[in-house]
């Protein structure tokens, strides 16, 4: 539905290792990283791209990835987690939002929701 997402990170770095380990499950890769930025995506279209904020922290914002399988989604939660993310609900269904709703959350190194889901 979306084309790219623009998120402001207060230490690129940082943010760069947590969504490499998180993303490389869901088939997502690193393809360009400058001092200012870096974009994710499958390879060759980054669709996720990390800008470098330099002023006062910005609220959080909720993310949420396609995943191809629940395997997908535990690996999601796990890398992302010894990655530097902070679990925000564990790989599992969840029947509130639809009977086949299988998702993870993690919240990102600058507050971000990050969720992977497969239904």
């Amino acid at each position: 539905m979306y084309d790219h997402i623009g998120l402001k990170v207060g230490n690129l770095d940082a943010s760069v290792r947590f969504y490499a380990a998180a993303l490389a499950p869901l088939g997502y890769i690193l393809c360009s990283k400058d001092k200012d930025g870096a974009g994710f995506g499958p390879k060759g279209e980054p669709a996720l791209w990390l800008y470098l904020n330099k002023g006062p922290a910005v609220a959080g914002a909720h993310i949420a990835f396609r995943a191809k399988d629940h395997d997908a989604i535990m690996k999601f939660h796990a890398e992302g987690v010894k990655a530097g993310g902070r679990d925000n609900g564990g790989a599992g269904p969840r029947a509130d939002y639809s009977p086949t709703y299988y998702a993870a959350f993690l919240i990102d190194p600058d507050g971000n929701n990050v969720e992977a889901v497969c239904t």
